[in-house]
């Protein structure tokens, strides 16, 4: 059996960043960019106002005269078509290009319009007031984003601005997720006797999708060396193939003869943890000139599932997506009451924090691996060192957030 370390190590050892892809900007949130962008052209293109209003010439209003006459209508999208001179005023609308000889906008709201002149309301009026100069934002051929930034809305946004209708990016990983065993039927199913229902793929679709991947689910795989080994040959052709059940020492655990028959190569079974010792991890045959799928066979008891998940799989579905991997979220926090630790293994046990500002965790009291209600209750796992010990209301604790 693996400790815990030598596991995650293992399985970092085979994880890489994905091959760089072009991606349309509308599916490219999350994503890493792969390249360096510059700008097109200055942003912004012209000097412009930052408000509505008039522009005007600030050395005109450093008197007492206060009226100036009305040049003309500047609006968005349109170019002024003369410069504004002496005691003149262009009215303006916002983002719309100031005349050549304006050097400050003085907005509508201190400002009183007659026919053709307008009055500006005393006030210090100084060169620069309201105006954004042509390229204050950027400069035509500066990088205005890094390759290994992950994009969100305003990366997108940024991009579209800089005239990229696209960009490349490191894709997200596909996952497939394959649950096994006779004894399941799919949620909308009523159970038959011994048999319940099929909980684990919804909760690992869920945890893969909000890990940024694209995950699919598959028919539940029967206790069939056939049926099962032509299921997990389709998901060995995603990126990540999640199995759930049938990797323990059971008769009818089926998985590891079958990954094996399909050219997989395992890596490690079972890991020196609790919940989820009988994890087995694997490489799936090279496809063409990429690797194979890394293979995570997942214990069928729920709260194993979701460890297995969050301490290996999800820092591997970052290092595939080409981000940090995420295990650096584990905290320090005292204990808000007493917990008795048994075992030879290091346990990730169901917490709660104990109010909003999160200053502590209360082990919650389940039903062990299978409890999923507890789970669902938790806001993540406290973890206790192998070996018997009682530890104390306000001692210190490692804890792992589920989100």
């Amino acid at each position: 059996m693996h400790t815990l370390s030598e596991a995650l190590r293992l399985v970092m050892e085979r994880a890489a960043p994905l091959p760089p892809a072009d991606r349309e900007l509308i599916g490219a949130l999350g994503l890493v960019l792969a390249e360096d962008v510059e700008a097109d052209r200055d942003a912004p293109p012209f000097d412009k106002s930052l408000v509505d209003g008039y522009a005007v010439r600030a050395g005109d209003l450093q008197g007492e005269e206060r009226w100036l006459r009305v040049s003309e209508e500047i609006t968005a999208g349109r170019l002024p078509t003369r410069a504004l001179g002496p005691r003149e005023a262009a009215a303006i609308m916002t983002g719309a290009p100031l005349p050549e000889g304006a050097d400050a906008v003085v907005m509508v709201e201190r400002c009183r319009r007659g026919d053709d002149r307008v009055f500006i309301e005393p006030q210090p009026i100084a060169s620069g007031m309201n105006r954004l100069t042509r390229g204050r934002e950027w400069k035509a051929g500066e990088v205005v984003l890094r390759r290994g930034e992950r994009l969100g809305p305003a990366h997108l946004g940024l991009l579209a601005s800089v005239g990229r209708s696209g960009v490349l990016a490191v894709p997200a990983p596909r996952v497939a997720i394959v649950p096994t065993g006779d004894e399941l039927v799919e949620p909308g199913q009523v159970p038959g006797p011994g048999q319940i229902r099929n909980s684990n793929a919804v909760t690992l679709h869920a945890l893969a999708v909000e890990a940024g991947a694209k995950a699919e689910v598959s028919p539940i795989a029967p206790d069939d060396p056939d049926r099962l080994r032509a299921i997990l040959a389709r998901g060995l052709e995603a990126n990540v193939l999640l199995i759930t059940g049938g990797v323990s020492a059971g008769t009818r655990d089926l998985v590891p003869a079958a990954l094996e028959r399909l050219g997989a190569l395992k890596v490690f079974h079972k890991v020196r943890l609790k919940p989820g010792k009988p994890l087995w991890f694997g490489v799936g045959p090279a496809r063409g000139e990429g690797t194979g799928a890394l293979v995570f066979g997942l214990p069928g008891n729920p709260v194993s599932v979701v460890v297995g998940f969050l301490l290996f799989v999800r820092p591997a579905l970052d290092v595939l997506a080409g981000r940090p991997p995420r295990r650096s979220e584990v905290v320090s926090r005292p204990l808000g009451q007493p917990f008795t630790q048994r075992g030879d293994r290091i346990t990730y046990h169901p917490a709660c924090w104990t109010d909003p500002d999160r200053r502590a965790v209360v082990p919650l009291d389940g039903a062990g691996s299978a409890d999923l209600r507890t789970l669902a209750r938790a806001d993540g796992f406290a973890i206790f060192p192998a070996g018997d010990r009682v530890y104390e209301e306000g001692e210190v604790v490692e804890f792992l957030p589920l989100r």
